[in-house]
């Protein structure tokens, strides 16, 4: 009898968790409310629908707010920098001519989703667009080729770092909330996110880059070309500055592996510096000499581009804080392990649940990042009911997910559409198709690895 009432409060509790979700879909897609209020108050809704006591809520909400933020928000912050630097500098221009130069004008596009990779891996795929949006228009002019041929590409790239790579924000949520290595989780996403970036963009770009042809618009096309012709720095010394952060973080891991009781010193100092905060503030400081002193610029002209590209990620921090707020109450109101418990007695794939709670959460609210907190605070407890799963599978099935299907709640979406001057039906045909390519392809790798590690 017991386990019957056990199973029906779960259920309950589910179609609570639900009611809750719902009033954050409605409010973000439909009143356009903040995310940010939006997120705090569906927590604060869940946590009273569940019989949480009104002060626990509080307490669940300030705990998962600042707990989820506070890795995350120094991750963004310092990687947020180090793009700058790499847009003021003309770093990222130079990596796109280079492998224009080295690919040659035939397989131009192939080149394009590799600088899409690289220069996604310090900054969000907003930023990454915007930093960008530059190059495609130059070598879409240079080699006469479809824009969306050449911009697809660049977009596959910059969207399968956002989901799958770490040190990006987003992976490094699931990562912290599962508890997964985070060197194995590198390798992987790697593993698993070039094939897929390689079908969502260069194969489908060159695709739909016949089927639809699109103008850039005349203003922007403008205001990229008249920018002042200065030495840009080299592309040995930007690439390196780039992937340090990443080079120091498989450092630690791999030390990690090597001597997994930390008996040497050195395995200590090479975890301290492959820890993803400090990897970053190194990666940036020395982005500051590399890209900043080294190519003339002054320290107010450093100080300047540090400050005022901080100003755009306060939303982001916010929301995911929001997320982080929302996945404590799931957790501390015995939702999460409500859901762990029908999950398992429903003997659901892993991978395919952490995919399938994420893709539903990114569909509904518009936002990879959303759904990545809140399917985290959702999985984590199914996560810990499974100790034979690969962990670090489960991550890059979420951050799969996350990036499925990116339709007209998605600010990204609008971003695409707008900048690629392109219709509704038309964005819905090539970005669209591109991000549930990327999301799918994605998870079909990561069932195909599961196989075997």
């Amino acid at each position: 009898m017991s386990s019957i009432f056990g199973m029906s409060h779960n259920w309950t509790l589910l179609v609570w968790t639900l009611v809750a979700i719902a009033f954050l879909i409605v409010f973000i897609a439909k009143f356009k409310w903040n995310p940010f209020v939006t997120l705090l108050l569906s927590a604060l809704l869940l946590g009273f629908l569940t019989g949480m006591k009104p002060l626990d809520i509080v307490d669940s909400v300030t705990k998962g707010l600042g707990g989820t933020l506070g890795t995350i928000a120094i991750v963004i912050a310092l990687g947020t920098m180090l793009g700058k630097m790499m847009a003021e500098s003309g770093g990222a221009e130079q990596i796109a001519t280079t492998l224009v130069d080295r690919f040659g004008e035939k397989r131009v596009h192939w080149a394009m989703m590799i600088v899409g990779f690289i220069v996604g891996i310090p900054v969000f795929f907003e930023v990454g667009v915007i930093l960008l949006i530059p190059i495609v228009f130059t070598v879409a002019r240079k080699t006469k080729m479809s824009l969306l041929q050449i911009g697809i590409p660049i977009l596959a790239g910059l969207s399968t770092v956002h989901g799958l790579v770490p040190p990006h924000p987003a992976p490094m949520i699931a990562i912290k909330a599962y508890d997964a290595d985070l060197g194995k989780t590198i390798l992987y996403s790697l593993l698993v996110g070039l094939p897929a970036a390689i079908v969502a963009g260069p194969l489908f770009g060159k695709w739909i880059g016949k089927r639809i042809q699109v103008e850039p618009p005349a203003e922007l096309v403008e205001q990229f070309s008249s920018k002042e012709t200065r030495k840009l720095p080299g592309f040995g010394i930007t690439l390196f500055t780039i992937l340090l952060p990443v080079i120091l973080m498989l450092i630690g891991s791999v030390a990690k592996i090597i001597d997994s009781e930390g008996v040497y010193d050195i395995t200590v100092f090479c975890e301290f510096i492959g820890h993803e905060v400090i990897a970053l503030l190194i990666s940036v400081v020395f982005s500051f000499f590399s890209l900043g002193f080294a190519r003339g610029f002054s320290k107010e002209n450093i100080s300047k581009f540090t400050s005022e590209c901080l100003a755009p990620t306060a939303t982001i921090i916010l929301i995911i804080g929001g997320g982080g707020a929302f996945k404590q109450v799931l957790i501390n109101s015995g939702v999460g392990d409500a859901i762990a418990q029908i999950a398992t007695s429903a003997n659901i794939n892993i991978i395919l649940f952490a995919w399938f709670v994420a893709a539903l959460i990114r569909v509904a609210t518009g936002s990879a990042t959303v759904a990545m907190t809140t399917a985290a605070g959702i999985v984590a407890p199914v996560l810990a009911l499974n100790p034979g799963a690969n962990v670090e599978l489960v991550v890059l099935a979420t951050g799969a997910g996350s990036i499925v299907l990116s339709h007209v709640n998605d600010a990204g979406f609008w971003m695409v559409k707008e900048f690629f001057n392109m219709s509704v039906p038309q964005t819905l045909k090539s970005w669209t198709v591109m991000e549930t390519l990327l999301s799918v392809v994605g998870l079909i790798i990561i069932l195909a690895v599961s196989i075997f590690v």
